[in-house]
């Protein structure tokens, strides 16, 4: 009897990896890139997904709880999170985990979590995230996500991505990489999200959250404690 290929598996065996994977290379030191994106107060500068990060408490292992906001001016999503950062990962990598949660029943985004990593290399920092989260809105944001909110979100994040990059590497503030300025006429510095990467140049079979560090499981266990 022929033996079965990976093509006659069924296909609930093959589920598609929907974590977000965005990956930019940023030519800037290390420590500016982590100062950049560990303060709480320029965070938010950069990341259009938030308006707000308020640090909350530190735990004893060093994990760092907060609130964050987002401000869509008719509305102000709110919720908290926890994030651990590791500097003593192999080969002079950096990493940081995180998990966040909402109550507000109009985010399209519901629980979920994910990690940072800093990768150096001879042209620069690979600065890499992958996260994934449950959708909001009940049925209707699970019907929408794959079609259009996850789409936007990995936008959103690959926008901010390349925010943080120049201003890395240049020095012009993010206040002024917002979208709208990019459509004006005129050279000038512009953030695209197309100039990030969608993918792992190698595809791991564990996928994208099989690729996070282990201080993400560390703040799991402690989640279900």
């Amino acid at each position: 009897m022929r033996r079965s290929s990976s093509a006659d598996e069924p296909r609930a065996g093959r589920r598609r990896d929907r974590a977000l994977y965005v990956e930019t290379l940023i030519d800037a030191p290390i420590d500016q890139i982590w100062r950049l994106t560990q303060d709480s107060a320029e965070h938010p500068r950069w990341d259009a997904r938030f308006s707000a990060i308020i640090p909350t408490r530190a735990r004893p292992d060093g994990a760092q709880e907060f609130r964050y906001e987002l401000d869509l001016k008719l509305h102000t999503i709110r919720g908290t999170g926890v994030s651990l950062g590791e500097r003593r990962a192999a080969g002079g990598q950096r990493t940081s985990a995180l998990q966040f949660d909402t109550d507000d029943r109009l985010s399209p985004l519901g629980k979920g979590r994910g990690y940072w990593r800093y990768v150096p290399t001879d042209a620069g920092v690979r600065f890499i995230t992958g996260y994934d989260y449950e959708p909001g809105w009940g049925a209707v944001g699970r019907i929408l996500d794959p079609i259009i909110t996850r789409r936007f979100v990995w936008w959103l994040t690959a926008y901010s991505f390349d925010r943080l990059r120049i201003w890395a590497e240049t020095g012009t503030p993010p206040e002024r990489l917002t979208w709208w300025r990019g459509l004006l006429p005129g050279k000038r510095p512009r953030a695209r999200a197309s100039r990030c990467r969608s993918a792992p140049a190698r595809r791991s079979r564990t996928g994208v959250m099989g690729e996070a560090p282990a201080t993400l499981a560390q703040l799991d266990r402690e989640g279900e404690q």
